[in-house]
């Protein structure tokens, strides 16, 4: 085989290799959207409630911090993920996965006061426990984060 044909090969083999992982890496795991649910309706007295907070830096940074880290037991991105697009640690294995934030469409029919009672009470037959520890301030902050997500 003469060197221009080894050469041809060799940039064949590479663009395939290339192409493999750049394919690999916008491989997702999490849920499409619009993510579809049977989690049960919160109560009617939360259904109607609305975040009391306003969404301003000062908030999103105390939500931001609680999702990353400090959240307890265990900070939301675990599940949700950094960017909150239901692609948390690798080793997180749950039925449903964990809901996208990203996904607007999904996002936008859920009433404020449903995203509180699911983070206050978690989601029954999923992987989302209650974070009955977290003020009513720091839930009504987190939800503005989450929200972000899919903006």
């Amino acid at each position: 085989m003469d060197i221009s044909k080894k050469m041809t090969s060799k940039v064949i083999g590479l663009i395939l290799f290339s192409t493999l992982l750049m394919g690999l890496s916008t491989l997702s795991f999490a849920e499409e959207c619009p993510q579809t649910r049977k989690t049960p309706t919160a109560p009617k007295e939360f259904l109607n409630m609305q975040n009391p907070l306003p969404n301003n830096d000062k908030n999103l940074k105390s939500a931001e911090n609680l999702f990353q880290e400090k959240a307890k037991p265990i900070a939301c991105k675990f599940c949700h993920g950094v960017k909150g697009n239901g692609e948390g640690d690798p080793d997180f294995e749950s039925t449903p996965s964990a809901r996208n934030f990203t996904c607007a469409t999904t996002m936008d029919k859920l009433p404020d006061g449903q995203l509180f009672w699911i983070i206050r009470n978690g989601s029954k037959n999923t992987s989302m426990f209650a974070f009955s520890d977290l003020s009513d301030q720091q839930i009504w902050q987190l939800v503005h984060y989450i929200r972000a997500f899919g903006k």
